[in-house]
């Protein structure tokens, strides 16, 4: 069995035999895969009503807000992105009832960005539905081979220092 990779690696033995591209057997796979899960990923959540970034920001704010919420530098940490993204992405949340920006209670010059009730209720409902999507994204390997790809994963992110979330 092969795949678009084995097909672009074979092109290029065939016009630079003298030229050892193995390495694009392993980043040319990630980056289709990234692909290709960015897709699955943005029409899963637009049939939820939802951006996937804006899952990203709900599930964010899920896991490691607390009920005092973040302040928009840990989201930008978090999410990767930069402040005038951030702030935009707040705004826009905002707007459909998912977050409210809330005054620190120990700093007043600090904004506190929170889930509000419907955005809890959403990423609730959502985060099962989500993990169930993956299952299914994954579902044609093994549970064994998934979590050794998983371990080798992580070692590769650790290889290149991509070990913290900000």
């Amino acid at each position: 069995m092969s795949d678009a990779v084995d097909r672009i690696v074979a092109d290029w033995g065939e016009v630079r035999p003298d030229l050892d591209v193995w390495p694009t057997h392993i980043i040319g796979r990630i980056k289709r895969m990234g692909r290709r899960l960015e897709l699955e990923m943005k029409d899963f959540f637009a049939g939820h009503g939802l951006e996937y970034w804006e899952f990203d920001v709900l599930s964010t704010l899920r896991r490691s807000g607390g009920p005092d919420g973040l302040t928009a530098g840990d989201l930008i940490k978090a999410t990767m992105v930069t402040s005038g993204a951030i702030t935009n992405r707040i705004d826009r949340m905002a707007a459909k009832d998912l977050v409210r920006r809330m005054p620190d209670a120990k700093d007043r010059r600090t904004i506190r960005v929170q889930l509000t009730d419907h955005g809890r209720k959403m990423i609730d409902e959502l985060m099962p539905l989500h993990v169930d999507n993956e299952v299914r994204f994954l579902a044609g390997m093994d549970r064994a081979d998934l979590d050794q790809l998983g371990d080798l994963l992580r070692r590769l992110a650790e290889s290149v220092d991509d070990t913290s979330l900000g």
